[in-house]
């Protein structure tokens, strides 16, 4: 992409109703504009972070042996009573009647929804394990909506539903969601903790939030500082082993860490002194086992080997891919701007033309633009007749990780300066070695 073509909208000021640093460098950045109260239009750049998250999301939700699909935004009352939410969600769900007087709302989760669509075609026991999963839009009437996208009433999610025979099938459908989830954050350059925490208004037992640590989260926690060490890395998982699975999950469950909901100062003082540590942290996805609370009121049962009727058990597992795009910023960023990872950037390279107009800059620059497209990856050239200290400020606040930087001087020594936007550091290098350099990069596996 060509800046000059491009529709990147960044401020030069901060924008006084940003409270926070990602809602800050969000709209200076170009990323959105809010439409109104807790609800943004996504501008093409932070469209493109967003599509890169729900991608990753995507991809490992498919790895870990669960299938896509979507529902609607808008869902029918008469389901949430049969559950018995309706009433008890409270004014945080937006209610609505049609022409026609029924009622409706627009959706806050889909557990009803799932429910409905799992009874209506699945009636045996062959047909499990399941799990369905879809990103879609959701919309909480929060009372003071503000962070930007991190406490916003609109935001995108994905929502995973397990169906399963029997309480041991769906704890292993938990495990390998949490282990998924933790593959997940690592690819996007997070390291998104494991805590026990509080069902709220979904219910059941069993469930753990993913916070990301960051000064400016909405919770605070209290974790066991060996946790942070832990990684996947490039382990190979197999999702259908349940040994394995469970084996992960008790790796990073064991460890202490929790909320301030469910935290237990006895058990938290047994920890040696060094390793105990409080901070902030910011919710990034939640994992529940709730068993049969809702396939019993809805009758949403199976009928086993031995012909008996019974109700499935379910759990439901969340990932915010819209909040994740602020926490990726709150956790990655200094203070010129963004520091996007590999993983979810915009771009993989920006191209600084330090002289545009000049010749052999400009036809540099071009061959530069064009190596990088054959290698598969997506460059931005700066091609505005700026001074380079506008044009260096522009890359360092969108935060796209490598700069390449092309300028008359280095050209006559046959050199274009390769720099890290997260270190600071640069190399110069050959344009070929370069683009080579760059390619490595990003054909490095996925942890």
């Amino acid at each position: 992409m060509r800046l000059s073509r491009y529709f990147l909208p960044v401020l030069k000021e901060n924008p006084a109703e940003a409270q926070i640093v990602s809602h800050r460098l969000m709209l200076r950045a170009g990323m959105i504009k809010q439409s109104s109260a807790g609800i943004y239009s996504w501008l093409p750049m932070g469209f493109k972070v967003l599509k890169n998250i729900e991608n990753i999301v995507h991809e490992e939700q498919i790895r870990a042996g669960h299938i896509p699909m979507l529902m609607p935004t808008l869902q029918s009352a008469d389901l949430w009573r049969e559950s018995g939410r309706y009433d008890d969600y409270g004014e945080e769900m937006l209610r609505i009647s049609d022409r026609h007087g029924r009622d409706m709302l627009y959706g806050p989760t889909n557990e009803e929804l799932i429910t409905d669509i799992f009874r209506s075609h699945v009636s045996s026991y062959k047909s499990l394990p399941l799990t369905l999963y879809h990103i879609q839009w959701k919309f909480r009437d929060e009372i003071r909506p503000r962070f930007g996208v991190m406490r916003g009433r609109e935001f995108y999610m994905k929502d995973g539903y397990n169906f399963d025979i029997d309480k041991d099938s769906a704890l292993h459908a938990y495990n390998r969601h949490m282990v998924s989830y933790l593959r997940t954050y690592e690819r996007m350059g997070l390291q998104a903790i494991p805590m026990r925490a509080d069902s709220g208004p979904i219910g059941g037992d069993n469930t753990h939030e993913f916070l990301v640590l960051a000064d400016t989260g909405e919770s605070e926690v209290f974790y066991d500082s060996a946790i942070t060490d832990l990684s996947l890395g490039e382990r190979v998982v197999d999702y259908d082993d349940r040994e394995e699975c469970a084996a992960i999950v008790k790796e990073w469950t064991t460890p202490y860490a929790r909320t301030d909901e469910t935290h237990d100062a006895g058990v938290f003082a047994q920890i040696p002194e060094g390793r105990r540590k409080t901070s902030r942290g910011i919710e990034v996805g939640q994992i529940f086992y709730f068993g049969t609370k809702y396939s019993e009121p809805m009758g949403a049962t199976v009928v086993t080997e031995t012909g008996e009727s019974v109700p499935v058990h379910m759990g439901s597992h969340g990932i915010g891919v819209s909040r994740l795009l602020g926490a990726i910023i709150e956790a990655s960023h200094d203070d010129n701007g963004i520091i996007w990872p590999e993983g979810v950037t915009p771009f993989h390279a920006g191209i600084v033309n330090l002289k545009q107009g000049d010749a052999a800059a400009d036809a540099a620059c071009e061959d530069l633009y064009k190596a990088l497209v054959g290698r598969g990856l997506e460059p931005l050239y700066d091609d505005r007749s700026e001074r380079a200290g506008a044009k260096f400020a522009t890359m360092d606040l969108i935060g796209v990780p490598w700069r390449l930087t092309v300028g008359p001087r280095g050209l006559k020594n046959g050199v274009v300066e390769l720099t890290s936007r997260r270190t600071g550091e640069s190399e110069e290098l050959s344009p070929e070695i370069a683009v080579a350099r760059l390619a490595e990069i990003y054909a490095r596996p996925a942890s």
